[in-house]
């Protein structure tokens, strides 16, 4: 019963962000802007890592379960790692470009953690497919990804209130109710399987963010 409300949960997600995904798309057919583009690529990446994570998980259902597809697994879970690398590196981009600013010493500081995280990820220590996961190595690739959402956060929420932008405003506090419940999740799910459950408000946070996104796109502010 877990499993079916776990894939009914995840794949309600998947429709959802991919709904927003299409919609900021047809959205900026007619008059493309170099914000939306990479507002759009960000989102596509989002939503296509999680549809590789997800998709493999219920194929490991189907296949007998997680504890026998440690492999599937394991390519899933890789698949997400680069793209929610890519769509933080994007929405340093963004911010960029929505608020006519050049890079600074931070913004390059979180490119180069995003390229940090992405050469931990392909490490060989990290044993993707695997059925013990190191939590070193866990440890290791995500607080990278850790200092570069919480960067991204920072100069949206810094850059909103000071341009009272509501729109970037909600897209940290969006950021930021993520790790808050990410965070737990890495540090001791191991020890705490329940604390799993964090995900899932973890993932509507994410969902947050597009919606936001897409409501700018609708109302012509992005």
């Amino acid at each position: 019963m877990i499993q079916v409300m776990e894939i009914i949960f995840d794949l309600s997600y998947l429709a959802i962000i991919w709904y927003l995904v299409f919609k900021m798309r047809k959205l900026t057919n007619q008059e493309k802007n170099s914000l939306a583009i990479i507002l759009i690529w960000a989102f596509t990446l989002l939503a296509l890592g999680d549809t590789a994570h997800v998709g493999f998980r219920v194929l490991a259902y189907l296949k007998g379960g997680t504890a026998v597809n440690s492999v599937l697994l394991g390519w899933g879970k890789l698949a997400t790692a680069i793209t929610v690398t890519g769509f933080y590196a994007l929405l340093v981009e963004a911010w960029k470009e929505r608020f006519k600013k050049r890079h600074t010493a931070f913004s390059y500081w979180l490119l180069f953690l995003a390229l940090i995280r992405l050469i931990i990820i392909f490490l060989p220590g990290n044993n993707w497919t695997s059925a013990e996961v190191p939590f070193n190595w866990s440890i290791y690739r995500n607080l990278p990804l850790l200092l570069l959402g919480l960067g991204v956060a920072y100069l949206f929420l810094t850059s909103g209130i000071n341009k009272n932008d509501p729109y970037a405003k909600g897209i940290g506090v969006a950021i930021l109710v993520s790790y808050a419940f990410y965070t737990p999740v890495i540090l001791w799910a191991k020890d705490l399987p329940l604390l799993g459950l964090l995900m899932i408000p973890k993932t509507i946070a994410y969902i947050w963010a597009a919606f936001i996104t897409y409501r700018a796109f609708r109302e012509n502010a992005f």
